[in-house]
């Protein structure tokens, strides 16, 4: 009989408990997670393009092999929901950007905020659904391959580009309603969304100093609760504030220039 050495089994024993910590943790995006590159949430530099805009066409797929079992984590049980068909809810969305992309969803797939995606605590991955911004009617539809958001009382967690769509980047969150959809449902019909209203960057600074720029544009983020970030455009890093509407761009403008930030001018996006 060949005996394996007692410090083998150990470190045997050690490294299999480390790689069942790290499939654990692909269930949940934690702020402070050391896998991630960025403290804090970030919107990203650039619009998206025509291309990204485009809603996916709801199909029947396969559910995923990774996701779709029943998990524990913050002391609270999640039971995967075995079929989504008639699923419709009404809550909290949030959105997340810049940290995550290029990370693990819970389905094994890697995260592109400019993918027209969600994460859900329940849904079975994937589900297509319809997301709804009952404040200015507007609607989206995403499909859900990840898990979340684990915050708070908030429903779905949304792509940066479902987001921007939805017109909830300057608020972050919005009270939505979702509903699963099916391809062989009428439901599938997109109702009809109004030309939407020109949409402004308000640029505040200037410089060369990438890093001193992005550590103003927190502090303003924090300051006027608005979305904030930087741009590197011939050389020269661009603090920006928004996107807004036209009103807001102009009330934010007079308050800005109030507090002795004299140089804001306003650029209107494509």
């Amino acid at each position: 009989m060949r005996f394996v050495p007692m410090q083998l089994l150990r470190s045997s024993l050690l490294l299999a408990s480390l790689l069942l910590v790290v499939g654990c943790s692909l269930l949940e995006r934690q702020p402070n997670h050391g896998r991630y590159s960025q403290k804090y949430d970030s919107i990203p530099s650039r619009l998206p393009s025509p291309a990204e805009l485009q809603e996916p066409q709801p199909k029947t797929l396969p559910p995923s092999r990774q996701g779709n079992r029943d998990y524990q984590l913050f002391g609270q049980t999640w039971s995967i929901i075995p079929d989504a068909r008639g699923y419709r809810a009404t809550g909290t969305a949030s959105w997340y950007g810049e940290k995550f992309h290029r990370h693990l969803t819970s389905n094994g797939e890697i995260y592109d905020m400019y993918a027209m995606s969600a994460a859900h605590k329940t849904l079975p991955l994937p589900t297509y659904v319809r997301v709804t911004n009952l404040a200015n009617q507007r609607s989206v539809i995403v499909r859900v391959n990840d898990r979340g958001p684990f915050h708070g009382d908030r429903l779905i967690d949304l792509s940066y580009v479902a987001a921007y769509k939805l017109d909830m980047l300057r608020s972050g969150t919005a009270t939505v309603e979702i509903e699963a959809l099916h391809p062989d449902a009428d439901q599938l019909i997109t109702p009809p969304i109004a030309a939407p209203a020109p949409r402004y960057y308000l640029q505040v600074h200037a410089s060369r100093d990438g890093q001193r720029l992005q550590q103003e544009a927190h502090r303003l983020a924090e300051i006027y609760h608005v979305p904030a970030t930087t741009q590197l455009n011939g050389g020269l890093h661009k603090l920006l504030l928004g996107p807004f509407g036209e009103a807001q761009a102009a009330e934010l403008m007079e308050r800005l220039k109030a507090d002795g930030l004299h140089g804001v001018f306003r650029i209107q996006l494509p």
